[in-house]
């Protein structure tokens, strides 16, 4: 079903954003095919699919997800978003530090070790595939579409968008969860995990908890309506 959504996309233009995988390979597949299929039922002229970041930790299949991630994405001819969750950013800052420090501490606190099982690794000296690391380090902090600004935790709203700081748009809950007012677009997210997404004036969070047992959320965003997938 259809909804009226707060904001508004170009003509034309699809967009298919999911949330927080963590390591959920099989339903990160699922929800592909999902996506795939609704599609092919009633196709636009333009699409793009945005992950919203956190593919890696906690969950069993991290080497999966980024394999698949590395792959053409769900159908031919759609624009791939691959967004910096805090998680990545942890992981690339271990890697880079190596075993026996503290962004490896951070990183194993984290769920680091799930990931790490997932290559038979055992600590941050190991090597991951050259094609997952080029994922890894080509993946941007924010996109924009319409009125709609794409991002991984969210925004500073004291802040306009042109002066945010990586580290809240990786990590911020507060104050951005609870800011009552607009903020300068609408800020689609993941991060701060809710059982269903949450659809507000000013933001639409869609990380709802698949590690955890719950579903793994794609919001559906056309013209002025929205939908939602799930697997």
């Amino acid at each position: 079903m259809q909804i009226p959504a707060p904001g508004q996309l170009p003509s034309g233009l699809r967009v298919y954003a999911i949330g927080d995988v963590h390591g959920c390979a099989p339903r990160l597949g699922a929800l592909h095919a999902a996506i795939a299929a609704d599609w092919a039922a009633r196709p636009a002229a333009r699409c793009a699919v945005v992950h919203l970041g956190d593919y890696v930790d906690r969950g069993p299949g991290s080497a999966a997800v980024l394999e698949r991630l590395c792959g053409p994405g769900p159908m031919p001819g759609a624009e791939m978003v691959l967004l910096r969750g805090n998680h990545e950013a942890m992981m690339m800052g271990s890697l880079a530090a190596g075993p026996g420090t503290a962004a490896e501490d951070l990183w194993l606190w984290n769920g680091g070790d799930a990931t790490l099982a997932s290559y038979g690794a055992k600590d941050a000296g190991f090597t991951p595939p050259a094609a997952h690391r080029a994922l890894l380090e080509r993946t941007a902090l924010t996109w924009q579409a319409g009125s709609y600004f794409f991002v991984h935790a969210g925004i500073d709203p004291r802040r306009p968008l042109e002066a945010q700081r990586s580290q809240d748009l990786l990590w911020i809950r507060e104050p951005f969860l609870s800011w009552p007012r607009p903020l300068p677009m609408i800020v689609v997210h993941g991060h701060t995990p809710c059982r269903v997404p949450e659809l507000r004036s000013n933001r639409i969070g869609i990380d709802t908890g698949a590690v955890a047992g719950g579903p793994l959320t794609c919001l559906v965003l056309e013209g002025k309506q929205l939908r939602f997938l799930h697997a």
